[in-house]
C-alpha cells in the first residue's frame, strides 16, 4: 500500500483494551466496586441495556467524587507501547486520527495527550461526581451508547474518506458494519466470527501499522505471521 492513500483515510482508535493494554474500566470496577458490577456487565452483553445505562450504573459503584483515587487506580494500566508509532506514522501520512471511547472517558485525554488527537469520550464533573456523555447521539439507531462510534464515523464517510475502525470490545459491534476496515481483536474479533463480520485480526496496535504498511515487519508478527505473508492492506479509492 502507497502511504499517500492514507490521505483520504479517517482511523478510529477504541481506547479500552485497544490503546491501553487492558479495560481500564473493568479494572477500576475489580479494584473498587463490589461484585454486583459483574450484573450489570452481565445485562449489556446480552444487549439487555445500553452502554449507556451500564456505564451510568456502574459509575454509581465507584467513589465518583474521588478524583485522585480514580485517576491514580487508572494509571495502573499502561498504554500499547506500539501506540505512538501508530499514530504517528498515520499523522505523517496524511491520515486523520480520532480516539473514541465509550467508558468512563476520564482516564483517556491524558493518556494519549502527547498524540494530540480528537478525543470523543465521557465527561466526569468532579466536584458532584457527575458522568456525562457529550458525544452521545439520540438519531443513530441505537441511541443507547454513552459516546457514540458510528456518528463520527458516518461523517469522515460523508467527506468521501475512508474508514477504518480499530477495536476490541462490546461497545465496538454497532460500528463494525459502517466502516470500511475493521481491525478486531479478543472479543470483538470473536463476535466477527460469530456473525460472518469481515475484519483483520490483530494483537497489539504494531500489528495494524505493518499492516498498513507504516512499519518494517519483523521476521514474525505478533500474530505469527511471516513478513512475506502479511501484505500491507490497501485502502486506495476504488479504480486505483
Amino acid at each position: 500500500m502507497e502511504p499517500d492513500h492514507l490521505r483520504t483515510t479517517s482511523v478510529f482508535l477504541d481506547f479500552d483494551g485497544t490503546i491501553s493494554t487492558s479495560d481500564v474500566g473493568v479494572h477500576l470496577m475489580n479494584r473498587l466496586a463490589d461484585d454486583h458490577w459483574l450484573e450489570i456487565e452481565d445485562l449489556f452483553e446480552h444487549r439487555v441495556i445500553g452502554s449507556r445505562e451500564c456505564i451510568l450504573r456502574e459509575w454509581g459503584l465507584l467513589p465518583s467524587t474521588q478524583e485522585d483515587m480514580l485517576r491514580s487506580v487508572a494509571l495502573e494500566i499502561g498504554v500499547d507501547p506500539d501506540t505512538s508509532m501508530l499514530v504517528t506514522g498515520l499523522l505523517q501520512a496524511g491520515a486523520e486520527v480520532t480516539v473514541v471511547s465509550d467508558g468512563f472517558g476520564f482516564y483517556v485525554p491524558d493518556a494519549v495527550a502527547l498524540l494530540e488527537v480528537p478525543v470523543l469520550t465521557a465527561a466526569v464533573d468532579w466536584a458532584t461526581g457527575i458522568l456525562s456523555f457529550p458525544f452521545a447521539d439520540s438519531t443513530c439507531p441505537c441511541a443507547a451508547c454513552g459516546t457514540c462510534k458510528v456518528a463520527p464515523v458516518q461523517a469522515a464517510a460523508s467527506r468521501g474518506r475512508t474508514t477504518i475502525f480499530v477495536g476490541d470490545g462490546s461497545s465496538d459491534r454497532n460500528v463494525a458494519a459502517h466502516v470500511d476496515y475493521l481491525y478486531a481483536k479478543d472479543n470483538l474479533a470473536s463476535w466477527c466470527q460469530a456473525n460472518d463480520v469481515t475484519y483483520r485480526p490483530f494483537v497489539t496496535l504494531g500489528d495494524v501499522a505493518r499492516d498498513l504498511g507504516l512499519a518494517q515487519p519483523p521476521v514474525s508478527d505478533s500474530l505469527g505471521r511471516s513478513a512475506s505473508r502479511a501484505p500491507a492492506v490497501d485502502v486506495s479509492p476504488p479504480g486505483q
